[in-house]
């Protein structure tokens, strides 16, 4: 296909409305149809379109299969084509990962060419020279005194999270980037909480693109469907697949990691199962934080499993106490422990009036939550508590919960933790000292 029909057909498709382009698409015979899939105006979503406005660094921060790679290298072939002359840098972890993804991957610089578009691959000296004459070249992170004395108008920079010499690969770039009237960076990557990350989401006027691999509906649905099964709501998942930067903060009670050791897909047979639940603060009117539902059991093996959160937010006192009775239904509990600090007996009436014949205990916190999280904390470094699957929001919370300081988790309160730790109380009353649960 040549590149005057190319021309042709676009703007062919862009005189129509979507109906009528859809049907053009098909009646397309399939070498056409493989150009158009290569065309980026067609192809792109929001998320891989350039920033408008003035702006030196634009960060793509995304999970896998978003796109990245593709927005990356449309970018740097545009560039080339507006400004002739250019120099352009391409900084990836590796000299392997620069030539095997950016320049030549299935998204790379060489496969996103327009047609007709020459591009000269200088594989030996890591140089590529465009049409235009623009020139771009290779550097590996871990060489970052290469990075020293060029000068650039312009710079591509992939998955820095995994940069070894990060700060120095970097600092060299920048401070070579002054060729031009306007230098810019593109930096894509999937998140991890790295120092360098967390400087370049500091820099004034930074443009950022943030995405899911969902976002990139050329992926397969059963792909789709494979990674969420495998990772949804993992720490993995939320950073390898939403994009998330998931950070840990200094003397939390939890860390990711230590939740995700203790990680299962199924629990074994549990002798016994206790819903913890935590009221809004405001439970008369129903306003007020989430109500904390969590359902955890013992198993056979002496150890607690949570086994759902079924938290809810914004309900009536009826709305979260119809929650509590399903969850508990659901799981066969047999005792809701609820905390009843904020609403005395109504917790309990309110409870009754939807199922009178409830197993509640109720209990009366003495101490900050933070507090009462902290043994429960410690069992869990011991290896005796587990995750049936993934419960993000709580988890979350988890780790939002510092010893001896302030809540700094999502949210006003960690009512979904402390919904959590009512449960493990009194399911490990030996080994968790806790306030006493008062009976039926």
């Amino acid at each position: 296909m040549t590149e005057t029909r190319m021309v042709e057909v676009l703007a062919m498709l862009a005189s129509l409305p979507p109906d009528k382009q859809v049907k053009m698409i098909e009646s397309l015979d399939a070498p056409v149809k493989r150009t158009l899939v290569r065309t980026w105006a067609l192809c792109a979503h929001q998320g891989q379109y350039r920033p408008e406005g003035d702006w030196r660094v634009w960060l793509v921060r995304a999970g896998r299969g978003f796109g990245k790679t593709r927005a990356g290298a449309e970018w740097v072939s545009q560039i080339a084509r507006d400004l002739p002359g250019a120099r352009i840098a391409l900084v990836g972890a590796t000299i392997e990962d620069v030539t095997r993804v950016m320049v030549e991957g299935d998204s790379g610089i060489l496969s996103v060419a327009m047609p007709g578009e020459r591009i000269d691959w200088h594989r030996s000296s890591g140089e590529l020279v465009f049409m235009s004459g623009a020139r771009a070249f290779t550097y590996s992170a871990e060489a970052p005194e290469k990075l020293r004395g060029p000068q650039h108008h312009a710079a591509w920079c992939d998955e820095i999270a995994k940069w070894r010499r990060a700060d120095a690969a970097w600092d060299n770039l920048m401070l070579g980037l002054r060729l031009g009237a306007e230098q810019q960076v593109m930096v894509t990557t999937t998140p991890r909480a790295v120092p360098l990350l967390r400087r370049i989401m500091a820099i004034k006027g930074l443009e950022e693109s943030r995405g899911r691999t969902h976002d990139n509906h050329h992926l397969g649905e059963g792909f789709i469907a494979a990674i969420e099964q495998g990772y949804g709501g993992t720490r993995l998942g939320r950073q390898e697949i939403d994009g998330e930067l998931i950070e840990d903060l200094p003397g939390a009670l939890w860390t990711r990691g230590g939740i995700e050791a203790c990680r299962v897909a199924r629990a074994p047979a549990l002798v016994r199962v206790v819903v913890g639940v935590d009221p809004p603060a405001g439970s008369a009117s129903g306003e007020g934080d989430a109500c904390g539902i969590v359902a955890a059991g013992l198993g056979e093996d002496g150890h607690a499993y949570v086994i759902e959160d079924a938290s809810v937010v914004g309900e009536s006192p009826e709305g979260w106490a119809r929650a509590v009775v399903a969850c508990a239904g659901r799981h066969a509990a047999d005792r809701v422990v609820a905390e009843v600090n904020q609403g005395g007996q109504m917790v309990r009436s309110v409870l009754e009036r939807v199922d009178p014949g409830l197993p509640i205990a109720t209990v009366s916190a003495t101490r900050g939550k933070a507090a009462r999280a902290e043994p429960v904390s410690v069992e869990y470094g011991r290896g005796r508590v587990h995750h049936v699957g993934a419960f993000p929001g709580l988890e979350d919370e988890m780790c939002g919960l510092v010893a001896g300081g302030r809540y700094q988790g999502p949210g006003r309160s960690p009512d979904r933790a402390d919904a959590l730790v009512w449960a493990l109380a009194v399911l490990l009353p030996g080994r968790v000292g806790m306030a006493a649960v008062r009976g039926l």
